[in-house]
């Protein structure tokens, strides 16, 4: 799930919102200042509705966004990356880059998320008894108990312990620290998910049947749980499959590289036709990798800016892109090969580049074991040793291309 309108940092995590969190909006005002506030608290000019529906709908996103930012904050504290979160129809999703290390750590991060939304319902409630104690207007008080009332209800239902939700994080490390296998335990979580998904479809057909049009919502959220569990349960099985096969044993090294500081139209004149590879690291003059530049960006440059654009001003930064030890487990790894990266992860020990991880690494070790996976979207199969040569469009106009 990929943002669409970016809407600035909040605890430096990048936040974006998809047009669908339209429909949080559109549902909460519209039930709220619709039906439930002029039916409890009647007498009230219809804009006195209105106006406490949309803040009641924007404060409730706010409190989904600080669940999410609960998760990326406790997550970054544990070693774990954030690429960042984006809000949507059903709610939030904070997009890691990485997994926890460690039982513990898995739990912390799963479980911050559900603690927020248990403090936002106990704040919202204890604001909607000192508005009332206060003499305020009653649709102030009203609209700060909804939010208790659903924030508690958010908490609760990402407690169910069932993969993608929180409490089947929680139930995974859990099940992790008993006996010892990550991969084994999400299995598991998964399959309580996929139980669960399959429970809220048919309950939400149940309730369609009965002309509650309410239902199509709870098919709606149990499909998505449905998917998202069956994705955990094919990414965990992998890990099972590569139990034992680190970084290190499918990396590709030496590695092929470029200077930092070479230009764009010096790589071209001098190096590009010496590499086999589309994509190339640009390390620093310490030799420390600094980024990852692709053929396609270069070509991108214009023709006029090339002496004068460096290969790191093109190249993707290194904070973007997926990094991995040479000693991790193999199957941790694959969740990190992203499109930032075109599907590499660059394999660094100690501040310096020992090799490089492709998708066509991936694609044998996979084929090894009779495994098949989705590679990122992005992930360029292409100059790959012994593939064919490159396009001629690589080289300058009206430059002769090296025989």
């Amino acid at each position: 799930m990929r943002d669409s309108v970016p809407v600035g940092r909040f605890a430096g995590v990048r936040v974006g919102l998809h047009w669908s969190v339209l429909g949080i909006v559109a549902l909460v005002s519209a039930g709220l200042g619709g039906y439930v506030l002029p039916a409890d608290f009647p007498g009230r000019a219809p804009v006195a509705y209105a106006v406490s529906g949309i803040i009641a709908a924007l404060l409730l996103v706010c409190s989904v966004l600080a669940h999410e930012i609960a998760h990326a904050v406790v997550a970054r504290r544990n070693g774990v990356a954030v690429e960042g979160i984006t809000l949507w129809l059903l709610g939030g999703m904070a997009r890691l880059r990485g997994e926890a290390r460690t039982a513990g750590a898995d739990f912390r991060i799963a479980a911050v998320g559900p603690a927020t939304s248990f403090a936002l319902a106990l704040v919202f409630g204890a604001g909607g008894w000192a508005a009332a104690q206060l003499g305020a207007d009653e649709l102030v008080s009203a609209v700060l108990g909804y939010l208790a009332v659903l924030n508690a209800v958010l908490a609760v239902f990402n407690l169910v312990p069932a993969a993608p939700l929180d409490g089947g994080r929680v139930l995974r490390a859990a099940l992790w620290a008993w006996r010892g296998d990550r991969f084994r335990a999400a299995v598991w979580s998964a399959w309580a998910g996929r139980g669960f998904g399959f429970l809220l479809i048919a309950a939400g057909i149940a309730e369609v049947l009965a002309r509650s049009p309410g239902g199509l919502w709870w098919v709606l959220l149990g499909l998505f749980v449905v998917n998202m569990a069956s994705a955990e349960e094919q990414q965990a099985r992998i890990g099972v499959a590569l139990a034992g096969i680190t970084v290190g044993d499918v990396m590709s090294g030496p590695v092929d590289t470029a200077p930092a500081e070479q230009t764009v139209e010096q790589f071209f004149r001098e190096a590009a036709v010496a590499h086999r590879h589309s994509t190339l690291p640009v390390l620093d003059e310490h030799g420390r990798p600094r980024g990852l530049v692709t053929l396609h960006d270069l070509r991108e440059v214009p023709v006029q800016a090339r002496s004068g654009t460096p290969l790191h001003q093109v190249a993707r930064p290194l904070a973007e892109l997926p990094v991995a030890e040479p000693g991790e487990p193999l199957a941790l790894v694959l969740p990190r090969m992203t499109e930032a990266g075109r599907g590499r992860v660059l394999v660094c020990a100690g501040g310096e580049l020992r090799g490089i991880i492709s998708p066509s690494d991936i694609a044998r070790v996979l084929a090894d074991h009779r495994l098949s996976t989705t590679l990122p979207a992005g992930a360029d199969l292409s100059w790959e040793p012994d593939a064919r040569p490159p396009p001629p469009d690589w080289w300058f106009p009206g430059q002769q291309r090296p025989r």
